[in-house]
């Protein structure tokens, strides 16, 4: 016997199975690029070259009017605060900052993170992260864990790229342990245009690997101090990206980079 079915019927099951054949609504998702944001820090030095840039426009100021247009995209560019992609590895040891690599030194730790505390006396790697006025400059940890030391140190404002500038510039020392004992110890540098150090958090917090921990107001530098046994992945003339570059791998100790000594 043959049994036939409506055609109305064959076609609606035609359809809800072929339902199972389309791809799940996350493989349709589409990622479209936008505008990084503006730092609330950032906001308000915005407004202001706006309010600059609108009275020289009322008093027919042009030339100087533009000039300043230019000036108010720069200042919000300068605070922009992109979305980051944070590798996820327990041994990453991820750039606290967007710049070029300047420097990779054996020295032995700042005297504010040294001791038993710290990061030891022994002589250690910094790797040394020079920011323009045109990179990012929210500056993030290189490492999760506790936030067991904020040291901050008023001092001069000579060129970030210089060597001394770890000795006499303004600057933020930062000390992170992970649950493991690991400690990472990192240093926010002013510079010569670099006026102020702004914190995001404080001593004892609970950080992710990657979160923003402040920022250098235009045009600084940011030490890392890689722990025993552990060399950088990135050379001289690397540049990196806060919260996605890999400057090391903790227990990784074949260099990658010459060192300067």
């Amino acid at each position: 016997m043959i049994v036939r079915f409506p055609r109305a019927a064959y076609t609606a099951s035609m359809i809800d199975n072929s339902s199972d054949l389309r791809p799940p609504p996350s493989a349709r998702t589409e990622v479209r690029w936008q505008f990084p944001s503006v730092h609330p820090e950032g906001r308000k030095f915005g407004a202001i070259a706006a309010g600059i840039t609108g009275i020289f426009a009322l008093l027919g100021w042009s030339v100087v009017a533009w000039l300043m247009v230019g000036v108010t995209i720069w200042v919000l560019a300068f605070f922009r605060d992109p979305v980051r992609a944070v590798p996820q590895d327990e041994a990453a040891i991820i750039a606290p900052a967007d710049g070029l690599v300047t420097l990779i030194q054996q020295v032995p730790p700042p005297p504010e993170l040294a001791g038993p505390d710290g990061l030891g006396n022994d002589v250690m790697t910094r790797v040394s992260i020079f920011m323009s006025v045109f990179d990012v400059h929210i500056n993030r940890t290189p490492i999760g864990g506790t936030i067991k030391a904020i040291v901050y140190i008023s001092g001069k404002f000579v060129n970030a790229d210089l060597d001394k500038a770890s000795e006499d510039n303004e600057r933020q020392h930062i000390l992170v342990e992970r649950s493991d004992g690991v400690r990472i110890g990192f240093t926010q540098i002013a510079g010569l245009v670099a006026r102020r150090i702004v914190p995001f958090v404080k001593r004892g917090d609970m950080i992710a690997a990657g979160q923003r921990v402040g920022l250098i107001r235009f045009g600084s530098r940011v030490d890392v101090y890689l722990p025993a046994g552990t060399a950088p992945d990135v050379t001289l003339g690397t540049h990196t990206v806060a919260g996605e570059t890999v400057l090391a791998r903790i227990g990784n100790a074949t260099a990658t980079t010459s060192v300067r000594q």
